[in-house]
């Protein structure tokens, strides 16, 4: 399931995160490729161990913290800190499939990458190319502030950037679902209920009823 997650950050967010990421230091984006991503991959990226990276990729956890279409989509148990990419004119990424794993390095953090994540910090105005393929997906450049959510076992690539320059915070989410099929069931559930609560209120029997059944499920599928 490929999802469109709109505003996740504010216009002020972006405006900041694009004055502190325009005035950062860069580094080849090999830096983070695995074996098979190493040959497809030419961008560049900001360090992790970076203070502006540390410091955008905490708004961002808040900020993911506070949407509920992510959580009810991603269901997250551990999110993997927000890396910065950057594409300029002749940059893209050829077609590979995310590691299973993502390990921090330094620390015992890991997690398994169930979903993968790119949320987009300009507009599409600002650069030409670049668009982001999952699957059979089709091609996808989103206003900035807007985050592109698919399952992490999917092919995807980057069109190579023709003008401008395109900037991405990316990052993985270990959900408490692991089976994709299950995860998209919960999340079409929550969101049936959600939709018929508007109508009916919170306390409406058939409410209460499917949001058991919704708990029993996720009783029944999560991993903690």
């Amino acid at each position: 399931m490929l999802l469109h997650i709109p505003d996740v950050l504010t216009p002020d967010q972006v405006a900041e995160s694009r004055r502190l990421l325009d005035s950062s230091e860069w580094i080849d984006g090999a830096a983070t490729a695995g074996h098979q991503s190493t040959k497809a991959k030419k961008n560049m990226q900001m360090p992790k161990d970076h203070p502006v990276s540390r410091q955008l990729g905490d708004v961002i956890l808040r900020a993911l913290h506070a949407n509920p279409l992510f959580i009810s989509a991603a269901l997250p148990l551990k999110v993997f800190p927000p890396l910065f990419n950057r594409y300029e004119p002749g940059d893209g990424f050829d077609t590979h499939v995310d590691n299973a794993v993502r390990v921090q390095r330094g620390s015992d953090f890991r997690i398994r990458t169930d979903l993968s994540a790119t949320l987009f910090l300009n507009d599409p105005a600002d650069y030409n190319g670049g668009e982001l393929v999952a699957g059979d997906g089709a091609p996808v450049r989103l206003p900035a502030g807007d985050l592109l959510l698919y399952p992490a076992s999917t092919l995807h690539h980057v069109t190579p950037v023709t003008r401008g320059a395109r900037l991405a915070s990316f990052f993985w989410i270990q959900s408490m679902v692991r089976d994709d099929a299950a995860r998209r069931t919960l999340f079409e559930l929550d969101s049936a209920i959600q939709t018929i609560a508007a109508d009916r209120g919170q306390g409406d029997p058939a409410i209460v009823q499917l949001t058991g059944v919704y708990h029993n499920l996720l009783r029944r599928w999560a991993e903690l």
